[in-house]
């Protein structure tokens, strides 16, 4: 498989070999469907939290005793009937972490890498190298590629420059090609690779 690498104006500049086994295989969506769902899960903070009638603060004494009031019993006047009152079997912290093997992992990586690839979802520039953080370098960049919607910037290593330019620009995501994952490439639209993330990510795979 080869696929053109373009220059920040968008001509072509050469053509690079994709490795079939990382970007050339059938997409196992059974595997994809498991590894988003893990994905998910372990995206949650599960910090969501509730004061029970013996957390509250109050409600120390008996609000009138049992009997000949007339009115019905009650031993607290933190109960979750009332207000101020506790709350009845509300969520606690909780860790939703779930795990998955790591070839599971790797194989839905390359799924998704296929998939990418199959749907023409894929572009690859020759270089992102900037001198300062400028944003409207990379909406000009953006343009001549032609990519509109959600797109993925896949850098090399670290780059502050580029992703100080891009990260105020509504729908545009940057990652380090040691940091890719299956999620982020299926979410985007586009997916826009500098040419060293690809060497990165067929070697890594």
């Amino acid at each position: 498989m080869k696929v053109q690498v373009l220059d920040k104006k968008g001509n072509k500049v050469e053509e690079i070999t994709l490795k079939k086994e990382v970007f050339g295989i059938e997409p196992n969506l059974e595997v994809i469907k498991q590894y988003i769902r893990v994905y998910r899960a372990n995206q949650r903070q599960g910090t969501s939290s509730t004061k029970s009638r013996g957390e509250v603060s109050g409600g120390g004494t008996k609000p009138w005793r049992q009997k000949g009031t007339g009115r019905a019993r009650v031993g607290s006047s933190r109960n979750p009937l009332w207000r101020h009152g506790g709350v009845a079997h509300g969520p606690q912290p909780k860790d939703w972490t779930l795990t998955l093997p790591k070839k599971i992992k790797q194989m839905a990586m390359k799924s998704a890498l296929s998939i990418l690839a199959k749907e023409n979802r894929m572009t690859v520039l020759d270089s992102i190298d900037m001198e300062m953080p400028k944003t409207k370098e990379i909406l000009n960049i953006l343009e001549n590629l032609k990519l509109n919607g959600k797109t993925l910037i896949v850098i090399n290593g670290s780059n502050p420059n580029a992703v100080k330019s891009a990260r105020n620009i509504k729908g545009i995501k940057t990652t380090e090609a040691g940091t890719l994952n299956a999620y982020d490439i299926l979410e985007a639209r586009n997916v826009l690779f500098v040419k060293d993330a690809v060497k990165t990510v067929q070697e890594k795979y």
